[in-house]
């Protein structure tokens, strides 16, 4: 009896590990109510889960071009996840965990050092930033402003130095030199 209660315990652990918010994935389906959320913070719709009983799961898309401001769908089931730069999903209880380190700072923005910046269509994702850093010798670190956050497109800043880490939902930065 005790070997089945060690084998319970490390089964839900292995279930609390993985079902965390992920950013880039999608949870399509299951839905029983969606709203617009400003100023469109991903954390906002899983709280939002978190204090309604029939919550399950969650989906923030951010916005875009097309749809200035954020939108939360809350779920009366946990549909599988799916890959997809639209989005942070959920369930409930775990609220938003972004990946921490590596070369890619989600919800991250550097404020200052820029020398340059300029406008990217709104279909790219912070990839297409990054890379015009890393082809920039001047480049030490960039920040992608999301596209419907301060206008119809995504904006890109290169930076020649590089400034402290600053948590904003609407940025993706990166060091690279």
């Amino acid at each position: 009896m005790r070997l089945f209660f060690v084998i319970l315990g490390l089964l839900l652990n292995l279930v609390a590990v993985t079902a965390q918010a992920q950013v880039n994935y999608d949870r399509p389906g299951k839905d029983y109510t969606n709203f617009a959320l400003r100023p469109g913070d991903p954390a906002q719709c899983a709280a939002r889960c978190e204090r309604d009983g029939k919550c399950r799961a969650w989906n923030f898309r951010y916005p875009s071009a097309e749809n200035p401001v954020g939108w939360c769908w809350l779920k009366s089931a946990v549909p599988p996840r799916v890959e997809d730069t639209c989005c942070v999903s959920g369930v409930r209880g775990t609220g938003v965990i972004e990946p921490r380190g590596g070369p890619v700072e989600f919800s991250t923005d550097r404020v200052g050092g820029d020398y340059k910046n300029f406008e990217l269509p709104p279909s790219t994702d912070g990839a297409s930033c990054r890379k015009s850093c890393e082809d920039d010798n001047k480049c030490r670190a960039w920040t992608y402003q999301r596209p419907g956050y301060f206008g119809a497109n995504a904006r890109c800043f290169l930076k020649n130095h590089v400034k402290p880490p600053k948590r904003r939902f609407f940025a993706i930065s990166g060091v690279v030199r």
